[in-house]
């Protein structure tokens, strides 16, 4: 029998799971990386980390004996990664979370304009985006900047080491801000206003699209014994709606993960009237609107790695139970790396108010899951009133 990877290229980890062709979960690896954070506001990994971790998690599931002849990438979306001509990463990338280019993104929209750039992508610059993260690189280190000859996102790296194929998909692409939405390719007009080359930027393809196969040599290493074919895959949020079944107008899908999502497709002629975020779905000709709170998982795994040592995540969970609704009055403000939605500001900070002297741990513990979930009520409060479906899911979904 035939088998197929899913692999997730996620902040904490990368995933790799196993699926028959009907869909069944038959085996799962997972490996994690560490999150660099040299200053305040900054977010980085290294990409060989990712290209590790995505080996050992085939290799992990291909040693049971599974026959994996197809795989389909997705992963954290907006991260930089910039190779050189020799294809060596130039840096490391500067991923999603990661809020530095505040300062380029106010220059980018003196450059651009913010009417003209929300009519070429759908959205106001944010420093989050890809285009800002590059702006900060031709900034702060132009002679990195000048050695750029191949500009990816975090999966689309994996896809090229793993096929030797240059190229990204739709859902992930509109994620940079350089995509003209309604023409479907990259905007000349960007390129040329900021001063990017256009070679450097990867050919666009369908997400369903198979996009090339994985190289012999790495096959062997990992223990592929079949040809085995990467399709174009999705953003990861596009990727977690398709999974969801959220292809639709109507549905809502909201993601648990180190940030957290609120992810509603919507059709072409409802680009102009929402208040969120707006990206490119996996299906074909359909768009979505987003709306993201950075500090969702980031701020539970946070505060059991600085202020619960040695306590898990369930320990937590029951001892959240122990506390009140509305944790006696403490208040929690997720916002360790800025936010995104509705509070479009990257130097906003996490915070706890209403510290008082009978506040106990439990009610930390019931504050910071409290602000996470009243921050992702901000997001969904954005959307059209609607009879909405959703569907929950993410690591935080447990």
């Amino acid at each position: 029998m035939n088998y197929y990877l899913g692999i997730d290229i996620g902040t904490s980890g990368t995933k790799v799971v196993c699926f028959d062709s009907k869909g069944s979960v038959k085996a799962t690896a997972t490996k994690e990386y560490p999150l660099y954070t040299p200053f305040p506001g900054y977010a980085e990994q290294n990409p060989q980390d990712w290209l590790d971790a995505v080996l050992y998690g085939i290799r992990e599931i291909t040693a049971k004996g599974f026959e994996i002849v197809g795989v389909g990438l997705s992963g954290q979306m907006h991260g930089l990664v910039l190779l050189d001509e020799k294809d060596q990463v130039l840096r490391n990338s500067i991923i999603w979370c990661d809020n530095r280019a505040t300062e380029e993104a106010k220059e980018l929209e003196c450059l651009l304009g913010s009417e003209q750039i929300k009519r070429i992508t759908g959205n106001t610059i944010v420093p989050a985006f890809t285009l800002s993260k590059l702006r900060w690189v031709q900034q702060h280190e132009p002679e990195v900047f000048k050695r750029i000859s191949k500009i990816l996102l975090p999966k689309d790296y994996i896809r090229y080491m793993l096929t030797g194929v240059f190229a990204t998909e739709y859902s992930d692409a509109s994620g940079m801000q350089l995509l003209d939405l309604n023409q479907k390719k990259f905007s000349q007009h960007i390129c040329s206003v900021v001063g990017i080359r256009f070679e450097t930027l990867p050919p666009l393809i369908e997400s369903s699209e198979i996009s090339g196969f994985i190289k012999n040599e790495t096959a062997s290493f990992v223990g592929l014994t079949s040809p085995c074919f990467v399709v174009g895959g999705a953003g990861d949020q596009a990727a977690a709606a398709i999974g969801n079944g959220v292809l639709r107008k109507g549905n809502v899908s909201v993601v648990l993960g180190s940030s957290g999502v609120v992810f509603s497709p919507i059709n072409k002629t409802d680009l102009e009237q929402n208040q969120l975020q707006v990206f490119m779905h996996a299906v074909p000709n359909t768009y979505y609107v987003m709306g993201v709170t950075n500090g969702c998982g980031l701020s539970y795994r946070w505060f059991k790695e600085t202020l619960c040592e040695g306590q898990e995540y369930q320990a937590l969970n029951q001892e959240a139970e122990s506390s009140v609704v509305g944790a006696h009055g403490l208040m929690y403000l997720p916002y360790l790396n800025g936010e995104r939605t509705p509070h479009l500001d990257s130097a906003a900070t996490g915070t706890f108010i209403g510290i008082r002297p009978n506040t106990k741990h439990c009610d930390f513990t019931r504050a910071v899951l409290e602000g996470i979930s009243f921050s992702l009520k901000d997001c969904f409060s954005l959307l059209p009133p609607a009879n909405y479906q959703v569907r929950l899911s993410g690591g935080g979904a447990k």
